[in-house]
């Protein structure tokens, strides 16, 4: 079979169909008043159920592995007939994801999922939600040490220390690489970065990082950085990337370049396009962050908490390294999801 991505048309027209005004689903529709558990009870049929109202407050659409996981988390609310969910698109910007989470509290939403952009820019609103006493759960990242707030998310020093073992015994003596990180204030950029520091740029002391900066999961940011540092330092032997995106765009920036074929890459996310360009060869490895186990555990965290079958909730998803060794069940994986075809 011939794999390849889908068009970046479509995969834009997805990302636009759960934006700003929200993707909501019900299947309730009927009067409905204000129930014991902080939802409303519809009369479908002479019978009467709970409906919740979930906000979920996405990072930005425009970051692949986000959109990902807001179709992922649209889909499986979907499985629940007693949740309405709507999208919101933060679109990478921390105002206005701020904002969208205070109009969710104010149109008193039952329980609001929030992906920070900049987990310490988003905490003050996050705690808002908690003081409001609307269910909250944080996830891919965590904001941590929120009293009353639940998350669900992977262990993103694991999802750095995967790729970093590998590049030990890979990275050729005295290297020459180059850093790619996400937002300052990030949960999984510190502690994928923290990761590296540890199980690799410690260990390897001849290997030098000729240039590193902020390229806030962006893949056009990668690539622009990436053209800069290969007219600045000409050969580079790895690019080490704290998510997939931006390395995928540094890739566009190696290109065809003859001095810098067998560059070696690194990510995180295990995304689909990840995926296609380890098995080409030309990334050399990831680490999975599913985002269809993280929709999975954040809709059934949301609704045991609305239920109230929980009153907390923490949970990570595994992070499997992913090489050209064991790509193909992955690319499998996205294929029968319908991300790769």
């Amino acid at each position: 079979m011939t794999h390849k991505m889908l068009p970046r048309a479509v995969a834009a027209a997805m990302a636009l169909g759960l934006a700003l005004t929200g993707c909501s689903s019900s299947n309730n529709n009927s009067s409905s008043t204000t129930g014991a558990t902080g939802g409303s009870t519809a009369t479908t049929g002479g019978t009467t159920a709970a409906s919740y109202r979930v906000a979920y407050v996405a990072r930005a659409q425009s970051d692949s592995f986000a959109a990902w996981l807001a179709n992922e988390i649209k889909a499986e609310a979907a499985k629940y007939p007693d949740i309405t969910l709507e999208v919101f698109d933060g679109q990478a910007d921390d105002d206005k994801e701020n904002t969208m989470i205070e109009n969710a509290i104010a149109n008193k939403f039952d329980a609001i999922i929030v992906q920070p952009n900049n987990g310490e820019a988003q905490r003050p609103y996050v705690e808002k939600i908690v003081a409001a006493g609307i269910h909250c759960i944080t996830t891919n990242a965590r904001i941590a040490g929120i009293d009353g707030c639940s998350s669900i998310d992977a262990n993103p020093y694991d999802q750095g220390a995967g790729p970093a073992k590998l590049a030990l015994t890979q990275v050729p003596q005295n290297a020459k690489v180059v850093v790619l990180n996400g937002p300052s204030g990030n949960f999984h950029t510190i502690e994928r970065r923290k990761a590296w520091q540890a199980e690799f740029f410690d260990k390897r002391p001849d290997v030098k990082i000729v240039a590193e900066d902020i390229a806030n999961w962006n893949k056009d940011e990668g690539l622009n950085f990436m053209q800069d540092w290969i007219i600045a330092y000409g050969k580079i032997d790895a690019i080490i990337s704290m998510n997939d995106n931006m390395a995928a765009g540094a890739l566009e920036a190696v290109g065809d370049k003859a001095d810098l074929q067998g560059i070696l890459a690194y990510g995180v996310d295990g995304t689909p396009e990840a995926t296609l360009l380890i098995k080409d060869g030309k990334m050399t490895a990831t680490a999975l962050q599913s985002a269809i186990d993280l929709a999975k555990l954040n809709v059934a965290a949301v609704h045991d908490l609305l239920t109230g079958k929980q009153t907390m909730v923490e949970d990570n998803v595994p992070a499997p390294v992913i090489t050209k060794d064991n790509v193909q069940q992955y690319i499998d994986m996205y294929t029968t999801a319908g991300l790769l075809k």
